[in-house]
């Protein structure tokens, strides 16, 4: 006699790669923080270079950490 037998993957999944997806987020989250603190450093010359003003710097780098543009995001 053969037995069939059917996992069920959201029963079966290992909790490993919530915990990768977790700090993994924390890392990125800690990589935009360093990214806006650069920004946020960088002198008028440097900004103008990039196309932003000032204000528009100084706006960015205020942002929380969670608050990330969605293309940033995307290839992650």
């Amino acid at each position: 006699m053969t037995f069939l037998t059917r996992r069920n993957a959201a029963c079966c999944a290992p909790a490993r790669p919530a915990r990768r997806g977790f700090f993994s987020t924390l890392a990125r989250m800690a990589d935009y923080y360093r990214s806006r603190r650069a920004l946020e450093r960088l002198d008028p010359r440097l900004l103008d270079d990039l196309g932003l003003s000032k204000t528009e710097a100084a706006f960015e780098a205020r942002r929380r950490i969670w608050d990330a543009p969605d293309h940033w995001r995307a290839g992650r």
